[in-house]
């Protein structure tokens, strides 16, 4: 017995897998302990390392600091979005003068990492004159780089769609710009919603590098409170909260987007679209040529006499 992709393991294979799969849990279990036992010895668990989240006015910061990392983020992603579906547009372009720029310009921005993009903001403007705040470098330097890769997204996503779709909006009428915006995106956008919402998710996250250029959001706040010796020093007490709080952030974003999606999923608009991709009966060439002539089966009489 096999499936379509691998045959289907017997008793000695399964046995041998559950094996692994022992020994792996195992191995995991005994390195996360290693490092928990690691951080007891140090004393990070103690209640001085922690007694400055006893502390009203730190709650009052960690906040703030998570509204400005919100903040940046929101910016950052309506801009990526944005700047992906122009340059999305153009890199579909079908004159060359149009995509070929786009194409030049997609390329250069997913090569050249965040970070890069914000030193160069921050730092190296103000030698030609240019001084940015460390929230303004951020927020382009993000929508720079993630705008490029949900272009290539959203082409994927165009490109991933039946043929017919776009003749079919041809053949009422439409342009090529109505094609793209009343038929061709929707249906990419719902098909490539996942990986739009991952990428919106590494740019939520993408958001820490920010304290390298002393944006004041979460990971410059830990780093500032794990570096007062007046409370112990707590920079892996620090890390961890903020860890949590980045965690809860990236689970909510997440649960928006799946609800987002099942949303759409049941629209009458969607499953309209859905009823019209199935595909149809194929009739062979010959079965075609016998309708035509009236005979076999697609005869409306259908005596079985011949010609």
């Amino acid at each position: 017995m096999s499936s379509v992709l691998y045959d289907v393991p017997g008793p000695r294979a399964m046995a041998r897998n559950r094996v692994l799969g022992v020994l792996t849990v195992l191995v995991v279990l005994a390195v996360l302990g290693f490092f928990v036992w690691r951080l007891a010895a140090t004393g990070q668990f103690t209640a001085q390392k922690w007694s400055a989240f006893t502390y009203t006015n730190v709650w009052i910061n960690i906040g703030q600091a998570t509204l400005r990392t919100l903040a940046a983020f929101a910016t950052a992603a309506v801009g990526a979005l944005v700047l992906g579906f122009v340059l999305a547009i153009g890199r579909l372009s079908d004159h060359a003068w149009v995509r070929v720029p786009f194409t030049v310009v997609i390329e250069l921005l997913r090569a050249v990492p965040v970070l890069i993009f914000m030193f160069l903001l921050y730092y190296g403007f103000p030698v030609i004159g240019v001084r940015m705040e460390p929230y303004w470098a951020v927020v382009i330097a993000l929508i720079a780089y993630n705008g490029s890769v949900l272009a290539e997204v959203f082409r994927a996503g165009v490109e991933s769609l039946p043929r017919g779709q776009k003749e079919a909006g041809y053949a009422i009428g439409l342009r090529k710009s109505g094609v793209m915006r009343l038929i061709l995106l929707p249906q990419a956008i719902r098909a490539m919603l996942p990986v739009i919402i991952a990428q919106l998710v590494v740019t939520l996250k993408d958001t820490a590098l920010g304290f390298i250029i002393t944006y004041p959001e979460l990971l410059f706040y830990a780093k500032f409170l794990g570096s007062q010796a007046s409370i112990g020093s707590p920079i892996i007490p620090a890390t961890m909260v903020v860890g949590a709080i980045y965690i809860a952030l990236c689970l909510a974003l997440s649960g928006v987007a799946t609800l987002a999606e099942k949303r759409l999923r049941h629209s009458p608009r969607a499953v309209n679209v859905a009823g019209a991709n199935q595909p149809t009966q194929e009739v062979t060439d010959t079965e075609l040529i016998v309708a035509q002539r009236g005979l076999g089966k697609y005869d409306g009489t259908n005596t079985g006499t011949g010609i």
